[in-house]
């Protein structure tokens, strides 16, 4: 595998890398500031910054439609979503980031017109947000399966019931529509139970009953919601590719986004490691530079390391992906998002170690994004159903 970029994605490293310098690096406590003042309310430097992005052509970098993004391949943008993920700020700016890439991706790959023209022409515009309702608090929903929600066709609408959590996104007020998961046919074989429809975010019914938090963090103004749906009525053009098809949907949906995923971990990693440097040159403790303590060298010799091996591994996904495709990548694809996560919340435990007190405080990064890393664990399924399905896969190669 050749993991050589080409020139194109070389130049786009070095605007993004220069733009995070002059830009997103220099505005994190503004916006921090702006998010206290207003928690739910969009900031005034995400939106300052967008046209900037914009006119850097540094703007739906996820999108491999050339015409609407700049036509990257899963291997090519993820050298990219790493220099992203470096900021929690960042990926918006962007217009990359979760859930929006997702949700964009679905409209993109199997929306009709009259959807993309509603929907996905403003996302990628980035006028309006998105939440994916696919998550209930009643049943085990990494089985996507076990999903209840109801999706019921009366003459030319759907009825839709359900109660939804960790709709990420939904706390924002300028999400406007919701890609809903729920069954329309309880009888049919079990993987063409589930539908996917959007279901817009002021429809009569649908109620945001709370805001969830992260560990003690509400990610404000972005949020993850607990959502009711009760007889929510939307037109049958509403429904995604088909009746039966949202499982299908669902499986698309998943590969490129944990590739995303899993490259921003990589970023959150390295500038953890960056910071856990900096700080032990610079503290003294029973006589010398923390730098020269032992256990110290051993954490930052393994951090490096392990990052070298999540990345190539990551990377190794991406290639997979786009030369044989999702379903043949999906060992790799699994691996990934155990692997990452988990790499980059030691990482991010060491520089915590290394900080003290300031290591959990708000003062650094650290503390909030080993929280949000660690909820990726659980994001697009546990640890343990991808182990499970590596396991499977390995056990077939042995007839």
């Amino acid at each position: 595998m050749d993991f050589e970029f080409s020139d194109k994605v070389k130049a786009l490293q070095q605007r993004l890398l220069a733009f995070m310098d002059e830009h997103i690096y220099p505005n994190e406590q503004r916006f921090a500031d702006e998010v206290a003042r207003a928690r739910w309310s969009p900031t005034r430097v995400i939106e300052e910054l967008k046209p900037k992005a914009q006119s850097a052509r540094l703007w739906n970098l996820f999108l491999r439609d050339a015409e609407q993004g700049e036509g990257l391949t899963n291997l090519e943008y993820a050298p990219l979503c790493e220099i992203m993920g470096r900021s929690a700020m960042a990926p918006e700016v962007f217009n990359c980031s979760a859930p929006d890439t997702g949700n964009m991706e679905v409209l993109a790959r199997y929306g009709s017109p009259e959807q993309k023209e509603r929907w996905l022409k403003p996302l990628l515009a980035g006028e309006i947000r998105s939440c994916f309702a696919m998550t209930e608090p009643a049943v085990a929903s990494s089985d996507a399966t076990n999903i209840e929600a109801s999706i019921v066709r009366h003459g030319g609408e759907y009825v839709i019931n359900g109660r939804k959590w960790w709709s990420s996104g939904a706390g924002d007020p300028r999400c406007k529509v919701a890609i809903f998961l729920g069954k329309t046919n309880p009888t049919a074989p079990r993987h063409q139970q589930q539908s996917m429809i959007l279901v817009p975010m002021d429809s009569p019914g649908v109620k945001i009953q709370r805001r969830l938090t992260v560990f003690g963090y509400d990610h404000a103004p972005h949020g993850h919601g607990e959502i009711t749906f009760d007889d929510v009525r939307v037109p049958v053009s509403n429904i995604l590719l088909g009746e039966g098809r949202g499982f299908e949907i669902a499986q698309g949906r998943l590969g490129p986004g944990r590739i995303h995923h899993c490259m921003r971990c990589i970023g959150v990693a390295e500038r953890a490691l960056e910071a856990m440097c900096k700080r032990v040159k610079s503290r003294i403790a029973f006589g010398k530079p923390l730098a020269e303590q032992g256990t110290i060298r051993a954490d930052i010799a393994n951090s490096r390391m392990e990052i070298e091996q999540a990345r190539l591994l990551t990377l190794k996904a991406a290639y997979m992906m786009d030369t044989t495709g999702n379903k043949a990548a999906r060992a790799e694809i699994a691996a990934i998002k155990v692997v990452a996560p988990n790499v980059a919340l030691r990482v991010l435990d060491r520089a915590i170690q290394a900080h003290g007190g300031a290591g959990v405080s708000q003062d650094t990064f650290l503390a909030a994004a080993w929280a949000g890393v660690r909820a990726l664990r659980l994001a697009d399924g546990p640890d343990e159903v991808h182990s499970e399905a590596i396991a499977k896969l390995e056990l077939e190669k042995e007839g």
